[in-house]
């Protein structure tokens, strides 16, 4: 239990990875016709974001997810540096960075809710999250000539639908939290 429990005493953390991706899905929908440029820059910035607060979770989590949230928080802060330092990239460099982010991510998300799942009940959110991450990353390989305009798509519903599961795994770790405490904090105030 006490993987889950250190997971649940910082909840908001992946409330907040969850909200960035949305944010993130959300901008890609609301500009369809982003160029390449713009959408290098949207992705370089969600993927530091996220792998900061996937660095900043597993510094302050338990020893057993730490390896797996340091991983995945270095691969995305990675993916965003070089899509900044190549702005000029072609489509395709940038769909094999995505992608093979994606599957990565997908991975380690995968391991984690195995993990989870033996000390926290009925908890499919992040294995959905880690699914999804996965076969993102080998659709973008399989077909990396789609148009611009379907991969900003595939990509802003890809971020969506990541990031509610992160949500809704953050609403079960509060809950969580919640029970552990007695109901008395949401545990983003406890002392780490």
């Amino acid at each position: 239990m006490l993987v889950v429990d250190e997971l649940a005493r910082h909840w908001w953390l992946i409330a907040l990875r969850g909200l960035v991706a949305i944010i993130f899905g959300i901008l890609a929908f609301a500009w369809p016709g982003l160029t390449l440029a713009v959408l290098v820059i949207l992705f370089g910035a969600y993927a530091i974001v996220d792998g900061v607060l996937g660095l900043i979770a597993a510094f302050r989590g338990d020893t057993h997810h730490r390896v797996l949230l340091a991983v995945e928080g270095v691969v995305s802060v990675l993916a965003g540096i070089a899509a900044f330092a190549w702005p000029l990239i072609t489509a395709f460099v940038l769909l094999y960075i995505i992608a093979f982010w994606a599957i990565v991510t997908g991975i380690i998300e995968i391991i984690a809710s195995v993990r989870m799942r033996r000390a926290l009940t009925n908890e499919i959110g992040l294995i959905v999250g880690g699914v999804l991450s996965v076969l993102f990353g080998i659709l973008l390989i399989v077909a990396p000539g789609a148009g611009a305009l379907a991969v900003v798509f595939l990509i802003g519903a890809y971020a969506i639908i990541f990031g509610v599961s992160l949500l809704g795994l953050a609403w079960r770790l509060r809950q969580h939290s919640e029970h552990l405490t007695g109901g008395a904090s949401l545990g983003a105030a406890r002392p780490a």
